[in-house]
């Protein structure tokens, strides 16, 4: 039946005009919007309509008539658009260096219709590996019968199910050829359909993590096939039987192993392989020497590090100021904060603070503001929600820094952020760019420097009720 599905879907064709921010291609049919899988700008194609909706299409590519100048062979066997292809990259199709065009396209659009703000430069891209950089990663596990078996990987594209990967292109090569150990291991063991997850975790220095997730306690002859497969691969196994905070390693001596390394800055940070931390280490080390230099930080200056976590940017810049402040959501990752401060010798010029930063306010910066004697440098880094409370303050206050770094990882928060503050407050955006940290994805990586500028007039009522619609 499926297949038959498959044959009966409407085609048509259309002219490609831009990538969205998914990386399908964009085309218009019957006046409305259409979403392309595979397709790319200036490419004429013929695909199916896999769904159609009262506004757009979504579509699937069946034939290209001219192949576009970015367009490049995946070098993944799993790389597809049709059912059962793997959902783990959206570009591979596209040249990497092409992507970041696109991606920053993504951004300045993204700036210029959401927010009305246009940077006054742009920065060249963070440019990192394109391919097997992805040092973390959750892994889907299943026992598919009709497949001939347990299957590890990410989910197919836009869909549930698992992808039939042998091989991935993106993860470490240590990881892509443990897949199938990995699959033959899950068989073998007695809670096989009661394991459904592996968690994946990479150091800057080569040492791996897996995270075993598992619904029911292992037998004596798990246990025993588990180390096995540990010590032949060379990997250390954390069970966690409950939420992200339950993970504990097989063996004590793996809690420290794992290093965030920030060389320049002679700074490692020591995480849990489910603590979050950035999937690209080397581009992590770029951005968060870029954001310090962008800052333009100096021995005598006082930094708020928000949205701080395990101390990412917080201990580089503690390195090259005089006090710095985190503040984060989480009292215990902001214990363990305090911790990788003292682990670099930082604890004296750093502090870090639990608050919620969704619900931040101008007392809140003026209590800052006091207890840090003035704060000169601002550094935010927040989730995909972005920092609206928190932009809407810098908007406001007249006690405002020398100059911001935004890092952002969704540039329609960036967008709606900088406008709070570029139109309420009159901050200036100085510069915007985009870094390579998820390759062959349509993520979207950037970072915004801004800087206080003359504060707008106040508009009068009537003027107010003249824009009124």
């Amino acid at each position: 039946m499926s297949q038959s599905k498959e044959r009966t879907r409407p085609e048509f064709e259309t002219l490609v005009e831009r990538l969205d921010d998914e990386g399908r291609g964009v085309g218009y049919h019957e006046g409305k919007v259409v979403f392309i899988e595979g397709a790319l700008p200036g490419e004429k194609v013929r695909y199916e309509r896999i769904r159609n909706k009262p506004n757009f299409e979504i579509g699937r590519v069946k034939e290209i008539y001219n192949a576009g100048a970015d367009r490049v062979e995946p070098r993944c066997p799993h790389f597809g658009i049709g059912p059962g292809s793997c959902g783990g990259c959206a570009m591979q199709h596209i040249d990497p260096v092409a992507q970041m065009r696109y991606k920053q396209t993504v951004m300045t659009d993204a700036l210029w219709h959401i927010g009305k703000v246009v940077p006054e430069h742009i920065l060249p891209p963070i440019l990192g590996e394109f391919w097997h950089y992805r040092h973390r990663a959750r892994l889907t596990v299943r026992d598919v019968a009709k497949k001939g078996g347990v299957l590890v990987g990410f989910h197919e594209k836009s869909s549930s199910y698992v992808a039939d990967m042998t091989s991935c292109a993106i993860l470490p090569e240590k990881i892509s050829d443990m897949l199938v150990p990995m699959r033959e291991l899950v068989a073998s063991l007695t809670i096989a359909q009661r394991l459904p997850q592996i968690e994946v975790a990479v150091d800057g220095e080569g040492h791996t993590a897996l995270v075993l997730r598992i619904l029911e306690p292992l037998a004596p002859e798990d246990v025993e096939k588990i180390e096995a497969f540990a010590h032949a691969q060379g990997v250390d196994i954390w069970l966690q039987e409950k939420g992200p905070d339950s993970a504990r390693p097989m063996h004590d001596e793996a809690l420290t192993r794992l290093g965030l390394t920030l060389p320049e800055f002679n700074v490692r940070i020591s995480f849990k392989p489910t603590d979050f931390t950035q999937v690209n280490p080397r581009v992590n080390e770029k951005m968060v020497s870029r954001a310090v230099r962008l800052l333009h930080v100096a021995p005598e200056h006082k930094v708020a590090d928000f949205f701080c976590g395990l101390g990412n940017f917080t201990l580089p810049l503690a390195r090259r100021s005089l006090r710095v402040i985190g503040i984060e959501g989480s009292e215990a990752l902001v214990a363990r904060a305090r911790g990788g401060a003292a682990a670099n010798g930082l604890a004296q010029k750093t502090e870090f603070v639990a608050r919620n930063l969704f619900t931040w306010c101008e007392d809140d910066w003026n209590a800052l503001w006091e207890k840090m004697g003035g704060i000169d440098r601002v550094l935010i880094d927040p989730p995909r929600e972005g920092a609206q409370a928190l932009a809407r303050t810098l908007a406001a206050t007249d006690k405002r820094p020398e100059r911001i770094v935004y890092v952002s990882c969704n540039p329609a928060t960036l967008a709606r952020d900088c406008a709070i503050l570029k139109h309420e407050g009159g901050w200036r955006v100085r510069a915007a760019g985009v870094m390579n940290m998820f390759p062959h994805t349509g993520h979207v990586e950037s970072l915004a420097i801004l800087e206080p500028g003359p504060r707008p007039e106040k508009k009068t009522e009537e003027e107010v009720c003249a824009d009124a619609p």
